[in-house]
């Protein structure tokens, strides 16, 4: 038996049918999250799942198989959605959305440019230009620009969207097991059934879907300068968000997946699956926190199960009803969802901030933060600054700009002594605090 005081590497000795059972339950944990993302953005439900599901198995490939990791829709990538491709009266923006693409594909690449230099020389050095003084704020301002919509949202009906936002917090502060696990999918399914009740929910686009089995629709992504520019900077404060996801899996499992097979290899199969899922219109991947709670849940932590849920994902992604069914789901209840993930997305940067010790009695901390949350809200405000560059428009969003100012900063300002606590390397194991 090949498990440790924790938990079980390989779940082969509990059977294929057990097997299954667990690679299942991973799959709608990440659910209720993953298929948020498409319904706020404008994106395919359907694609996206496809895009989970192959995106998982390439950080499998690129991780030799040996890391427990689920990659679903990214959340932090919605402000960038928003800034390139905003939803018009509901419906997605079908011009806009494969620059959207294109930028989240660009954004990919940011990955694998720290996988190369952190490969070439070692993470302390890379990351000392990127401290939690400028990604926490970047983090905060994200969620913040996102909060009118949440409350658009919500404004359809507010019974409908306080009905799911209590749902959710019910499970979360009191729920048990996996109703702790998945109450962003609970919620949906509570206020969903009251939007029945209260006559809020259509299902003619179901009953006109005919077809049993087809593949997701796929959209080229396309390129477009201000698009990068907007979407690229998100993607620094990603990779800090996957840094911590994948040291609190490590210390889920107890195995030190920074040390091996290395932090450079998670972060290349996280840059892969996101350009790669970008390249055919699924939105950016990202490793999911859902999923770590299920690891250490079920204390099962065989990196098979989670490629039976990336399969399973690959599977409902071609059921066309099922993808039908996901888009009947009214804006109230996103907006009643949205209300607390898009504060929780804010409240992620204060943890970073708070839990990097980031001191701001000292000026240049003050001074960094505070021009990155003002440049983020206030730019966005207007709908950010655009010039022209050989005769071609170039748009900056607010998020852009604040991420290059708070960078730019960091680097100019005296006093950073920020350095990355990187494991060490040469260990197999290491203690990590949560």
């Amino acid at each position: 038996m090949s498990e440790n005081n924790n938990g079980i590497f390989d779940a082969r000795q509990l059977g294929l049918p057990k097997m299954l059972i667990l690679g299942i339950q991973h799959t709608f944990a990440m659910f209720g999250a993953t298929v948020l993302v498409p319904l706020l953005t404008g994106l395919d439900v359907a694609t996206t799942l496809l895009m989970a599901g192959l995106g998982t198995l390439v950080f499998h490939l690129c991780t030799k198989g040996q890391v427990p990791v689920f990659l679903g829709s990214s959340f932090a990538f919605l402000g960038g959605y928003a800034a390139v491709a905003p939803m018009i009266d509901g419906a997605p923006n079908v011009e806009k959305l494969p620059y959207a693409a294109g930028g989240v594909f660009c954004a990919g690449l940011v990955y694998v440019a720290f996988s190369a230099f952190i490969k070439v020389f070692g993470a302390k050095k890379v990351m000392r230009f990127f401290p939690p003084v400028v990604t926490g704020p970047i983090i905060i301002a994200i969620g913040l620009i996102l909060a009118p919509s949440a409350i658009n949202n919500c404004a359809t009906n507010w019974t409908v969207a306080i009905i799911a936002l209590a749902t959710i917090i019910i499970c979360n502060i009191w729920g048990k097991g996996m109703i702790k696990i998945v109450p962003i999918i609970i919620g949906i399914i509570v206020a969903y059934i009251a939007a029945l009740a209260l006559g809020e929910v259509s299902f003619e686009a179901v009953a006109a879907e005919s077809r049993i089995f087809a593949f997701a629709n796929i959209t080229m992504m396309k390129f477009d300068v201000s698009a990068i520019i907007t979407i690229m900077p998100i993607a620094l404060a990603t990779v800090m968000e996957h840094i911590g996801d994948v040291s609190a899996i490590s210390a889920t499992t107890g195995r030190n997946y920074i040390a091996n097979p290395g932090l450079h290899r998670t972060l290349l199969g996280d840059g892969i699956a996101t350009s790669f899922s970008a390249a055919f219109g699924g939105p950016a991947n990202t490793t999911y926190g859902e999923n770590t709670g299920v690891l250490a849940l079920t204390g099962v932590y065989d990196p098979r199960v989670i490629r039976i849920a990336a399969c399973t994902s690959i599977l409902l992604s071609c059921l066309p009803k099922f993808s039908a069914l996901v888009n009947t789901i009214p804006a109230s209840i996103i907006g009643g969802v949205s209300l607390i993930l898009y504060g929780r997305i804010s409240a992620i940067g204060v943890r970073n901030v708070v839990e990097n010790q980031v001191d701001f009695t000292v000026s240049r901390n003050l001074i960094i933060a505070a021009v990155i949350l003002v440049s983020a809200l206030g730019f966005n405000s207007i709908g950010g600054i655009t010039f022209h560059v050989a005769g071609a428009p170039i748009t900056l969003s607010g998020l852009a700009l604040a991420a290059i100012a708070g960078i730019v900063l960091n680097a100019i300002l005296p006093g950073n002594d920020y350095e990355f606590n990187a494991p060490d390397t040469g260990s197999q194991s290491i203690n990590f605090k949560v």
